[in-house]
């Protein structure tokens, strides 16, 4: 699978109203057309006006779940500041590895990267402040927390959310546990004290508009495919997927 070089996607995007802010200053990519991804933000849902009830409950959430956070989940939040596709292995098994699966890895790659650049675009839109609980890193150093991207949708929620999806094509019978990880995930950058719920869902949201759009290329059709004939080489699916299945004819 080729890798398309592309530009950062700037702020360009149709608003509800279906109209677009500025002429786009980024090339498509592999598996998500320019007008994909407009689409999908636009379909996003704004936050919370700032220092409205709602926004202030929203945060006040966050604050009692940095509290009475578990070591355990916070453990696990640490470890999880940067994850990809691999970290599903909890679910799939251990011999889901990156360095044993070049083309499953390529794939999830991409998708990754995309999914970045369309989070970072709608971040730097809503420009949502981040929550900044008591005695958390960023109350302790507010300088540094400023360096921080803006909140809303969550990145980590998008990118389990659309590695949950893309990773069902391959393993159906996981999918439960696949989304329920993908949650997981982003339950545990509110326990992190980084985002609120609402950027958790928004990410959820906007991760599975994402996948949609994602799963309706060609590109991704055929990469899937690739991928789950590496799978079933590797020994870890026994049959073919109803997504490469489509891919034969069969």
């Amino acid at each position: 699978m080729k890798h398309t070089p592309r530009s950062r996607l700037l702020a360009c995007f149709l608003l509800l109203a279906g109209t677009c802010l500025a002429g786009s200053a980024h090339a498509a990519g592999t598996y998500l057309s320019n007008a994909q991804v407009n689409n999908v933000m636009a379909a996003l849902p704004p936050p919370s006006t700032p220092g409205s009830a709602e926004d202030r409950a929203d945060r006040a959430a966050t604050d009692e779940a940095f509290a009475h956070r578990s070591a355990a989940d916070f453990d696990a939040a640490l470890q999880e500041e940067k994850f990809d596709a691999f970290a599903f292995a909890v679910v799939i098994g251990p011999d889901f590895r990156a360095d044993k699966l070049p083309h499953v890895a390529a794939l999830f790659k991409e998708a990754e990267l995309e999914t970045k650049d369309a989070v970072d675009a709608s971040k730097n839109h809503w420009k949502r402040l981040r929550p900044c609980p008591p005695g958390s890193a960023c109350a302790k150093d507010p300088e540094q927390a400023k360096k921080k991207s803006y909140g809303y949708p969550s990145g980590h929620s998008s990118r389990a959310t659309v590695d949950a999806i893309l990773l069902t094509q391959l393993f159906p019978q996981d999918a439960d546990a696949l989304r329920q990880h993908a949650q997981d995930i982003g339950w545990r950058r509110v326990v992190k004290g980084v985002h609120t719920l609402q950027d958790i869902y928004g990410g959820r949201m906007f991760g599975q508009a994402l996948a949609s759009a994602m799963l309706s290329s060609p590109t991704m059709q055929s990469d899937l495919a690739a991928a789950a004939e590496e799978l079933r080489a590797a020994g870890l699916v026994k049959q073919k997927t109803p997504a490469a299945a489509s891919q034969t004819g069969h």
